[in-house]
């Protein structure tokens, strides 16, 4: 268990503007970490190890991408017992994201909108922060990377900005997460589309085969999807994720229907929902996902994972690991160990 437990800082933190505590956190964070005062949230990581497109994983529950965009923190929170961890998402080049105020949050129901928009240090500033990490990999923890594309890149480019992430994430990746689901990048999801879509995988396999060839090594691609697809689209989605070899698929993002949460105050903020509201539909998507991709194709599960019973239902519906972000906001680290050991109990 940690040193100062969360119930102890969650008040003061929610007492603050929502993105005010999110720096104050990160910060906080990476100043501490691998320091003697990292002990104040660390804690032992709940050993279940699996293998999932060819990676060992020390256990089945990570962190989401997205509340470490910069790859700041990444042995920090590491330290909390996460088995992997996913950080971005990344552009090639920084950029501010959206004006604020640009996160809200909705307690009554586990809930946060943001409409962030991709705010980043930029890839450079990303990959000095992942190369300044050492211990959580060390520890056999593992790390995923996210990328995306700049706002200011036209849709019809994007490809382009998806080639520069990945050449640049390559070599200091576990794994890739090509993120075409944000609801705040303008078209964004447009990508989620048949045509765009394998053209897109294509060009990102061929250069993966390039930096494989070059490296000795092929990093996995996961590709993070959104909640607000039909059974079509998913199955479409599944069709050419096959097609293009890509290893897996990440379900889901954050949403866009307000159906859970009328009448919440900020409920109708524009931006992505996430938490509780989206655990259903995230689930269905991965039900759906599973029978199209069949047994082999790795699942990772993410949007409204709150409790272990939340986590063992993510696995019910067919993923193969989970991760969450707004339920560790809402929960802390000790979600982190409830949802491990409860993943872990059916296999023992």
């Amino acid at each position: 268990m940690a040193f100062v437990p969360y119930a102890l800082t969650r008040p003061f933190l929610f007492g603050l503007d929502p993105e005010k505590a999110h720096e104050l956190t990160l910060s906080t964070l990476a100043r501490m970490q691998n320091t003697p005062l990292q002990r104040l949230w660390a804690q032992p990581r709940v050993d279940d190890v699996v293998t999932v497109a060819g990676l060992r994983f020390p256990n089945r529950v990570g962190l989401a991408a997205g509340l470490d965009k910069n790859g700041r923190c990444i042995d920090a929170l590491g330290a909390m017992g996460f088995g992997f961890i996913e950080v971005g998402t990344v552009t090639p080049l920084a950029q501010p994201g959206n004006p604020k105020p640009r996160i809200f949050r909705l307690p009554q129901a586990d809930a946060l909108i943001n409409r962030l928009g991709f705010n980043n240090d930029g890839l450079d500033a990303f990959l000095a922060n992942v190369q300044a990490s050492h211990s959580f990999r060390a520890r056999g923890g593992i790390l995923g990377l996210n990328i995306g594309k700049n706002a200011a890149t036209p849709i019809e480019r994007a490809v382009d900005d998806y080639l520069i992430g990945l050449s640049g994430v390559y070599p200091h990746a576990d794994y890739v997460t090509v993120n075409i689901s944000s609801p705040n990048t303008k078209n964004l999801r447009a990508l989620q589309s048949d045509e765009a879509l394998d053209g897109l995988l294509s060009a990102l396999q061929d250069r993966r085969a390039e930096l494989s060839r070059g490296q000795a090594r092929t990093v996995p691609i996961f590709l993070k999807i959104a909640p607000d697809l039909d059974a079509d689209q998913v199955a479409v989605i599944a069709a050419t994720v096959q097609k293009n070899g890509i290893d897996g698929v990440i379900a889901t993002n954050t949403t866009l229907s307000r159906e859970a949460v009328k009448g919440q105050p900020h409920a109708e903020e524009a931006g992505g929902l996430s938490g509780t509201p989206v655990f259903e539909a995230s689930n269905t998507v991965i039900r759906q996902l599973r029978a199209a991709l069949g047994p082999k194709t790795p699942i990772i599960g993410v949007g409204g994972v709150t409790s272990a019973e939340t986590a063992r239902a993510k696995i019910a519906a067919g993923a193969d690991l989970v991760q969450f972000y707004t339920g560790f906001i809402y929960k802390g680290p000790a979600l982190v160990a409830a949802a491990a050991r409860a993943l872990a109990q059916p296999r023992r």
